[in-house]
């Protein structure tokens, strides 16, 4: 069964132009010009994944993917955020409220083909093989892409899930931002190191309070992250 994408842009053209390349790619595409019918195909669709404009008629993309990340049901669904905004601080923020890729416009529509292509891998298990890791109160179950902390259960967005599973496969192992941008995202960001201070800041912040532990993930000055303990 095809894997159902949902592109939303108030550019009809690009709308047009992405949803013919995903779907010679194979994927089913589901489309929306407004923030209101995103909201709607989200619920309604369940896309497996969502390309997505940040600026756009009635609730903008930022709102959109706070509100995706909010609600239990939805929150691991993969953001792609596409827009014409390049400024360094409108990707961090994006990064920050969830999102697991940006393509800035113009673009390449073989490029966001890719980096969907990329996404889907890597939040369908692909990247490690099924198993089970524990550190201390922290357990994944990689095959059900599920994490829980002292038997609670943590939502975690995709790229989230996918750093942490590296950290886990490999406790007390610095990483530099490159390494875990290939290795754990499986991607370049093309010099967008400074994304992946984004991602860890949320996941540190999300094991410290599930945790109680706040430094489970430590800043190694110089070279990366790394995580503490003994799996």
């Amino acid at each position: 069964m095809a894997q159902r994408i949902l592109v939303v842009d108030d550019d009809r053209q690009i709308v047009r132009l992405v949803r013919a390349y995903l779907e010679q790619a194979g994927y089913d595409v589901v489309i929306a010009y407004d923030g209101e019918s995103a909201l709607h195909a989200i619920r309604s669709e369940k896309p497996d994944l969502i390309v997505l404009d940040l600026m756009l008629p009635g609730k903008d993309g930022w709102e959109i993917t706070r509100i995706v990340r909010n609600d239990k049901h939805l929150a691991g669904t993969p953001i792609i955020m596409l827009t014409a905004r390049v400024e360094d601080d409108d990707k961090i923020v994006g990064l920050e409220l969830g999102a697991d890729d940006y393509v800035p416009k113009p673009f390449n529509p073989r490029e966001v083909v890719a980096r969907v292509r990329s996404v889907l891998r890597r939040t369908s298990g692909e990247i490690a093989p099924p198993h089970i890791l524990r550190l201390g109160a922290v357990t994944m179950d990689v095959d059900q892409h599920s994490v829980r902390v002292q038997d609670r259960p943590l939502e975690l967005t995709p790229t989230e899930f996918a750093l942490l599973n590296l950290l886990l496969e490999n406790p007390g192992r610095a990483f530099t931002r490159v390494e875990l941008i290939d290795k754990g995202l499986g991607y370049a960001y093309e010099g967008m190191e400074r994304t992946i201070d984004s991602h860890i800041k949320n996941l540190r912040k999300k094991l410290g309070v599930a945790t109680g532990e706040p430094g489970y993930i430590e800043t190694v000055y110089g070279v990366g992250y790394r995580l503490l303990g003994e799996a």
